[in-house]
């Protein structure tokens, strides 16, 4: 039996994985429950965690894993967690398989530490499900770096972005600095000056003049090999 904001909670982690492929942070997750402190969040992570609804990935920062829905407390299936962890997309019915899946362009690495050279076009693809397609152009990246591990992301991982310049305040978002330098950071926009915020506190934040930085797009769901 969850009470109102346990369940409310685990509610607002599973649409969050649903929508963006990711795990909130415990600020998203604070502001969300109109918490005060995100002490409160982490009270609420560990009894959910305790009733056997969430698990903490191990090694993982603030990454979790939701095992049972709030409602019929059953095991949430495989295709509700398909934007946070992609696997082996194979089954017994290949054709079925691959008609659930489209391909985006693997344009190269992005960098999820210190920024490295702006990416470059090749050939290579990745599949990805249908469902997680968005509406307009898109294309993926491989993540080198830990800079971005508070918000699930990690060394080794494809992001898949959507194509835009446009972007708001706290979106993850692929940044261009100076025509050659390409990172994967969070924007916070504040007059003429654009911050790239990491989610791991052994980087800092980069302030940098607005026209110093272009906005390639911004993250929209993150698949990951075991």
């Amino acid at each position: 039996m969850l009470t109102r904001k346990q369940k409310e909670l685990l509610n607002y982690i599973q649409n969050f994985q649903s929508k963006s492929g990711v795990t909130p942070s415990y600020e998203e997750m604070k502001s969300a429950l109109r918490l005060k402190s995100k002490s409160g969040i982490h009270r609420l992570v560990i009894a959910l965690e305790e009733r056997g609804f969430v698990k903490r990935l191990a090694h993982k920062a603030r990454a979790l894993e939701v095992i049972k829905d709030g409602i019929s407390n059953i095991k949430v299936s495989e295709q509700n967690k398909k934007n946070l962890v992609i696997g082996n997309f194979k089954n017994s019915i290949g054709e079925e398989s691959n008609n659930k899946l489209s391909t985006l362009p693997l344009l190269g690495k992005i960098a999820a530490g210190t920024p490295i050279e702006a990416i470059q076009q090749n050939d290579t693809s990745v599949d990805v499900p249908k469902e997680m397609m968005p509406i307009g152009e898109s294309y993926a990246l491989s993540v080198e770096g830990d800079s971005m591990i508070n918000e699930g992301i990690h060394d080794g991982d494809t992001v898949l972005i959507k194509k835009t310049n446009i972007a708001d305040n706290g979106d993850i978002i692929v940044a261009l600095i100076d025509d050659h330098e390409a990172t994967l950071k969070r924007i916070r926009k504040k007059g003429q000056s654009i911050a790239l915020e990491s989610a791991n506190p052994i980087y800092e934040t980069r302030i940098l003049s607005a026209h110093r930085v272009k906005i390639q797009g911004k993250l929209i769901g993150l698949l990951r090999k075991y």
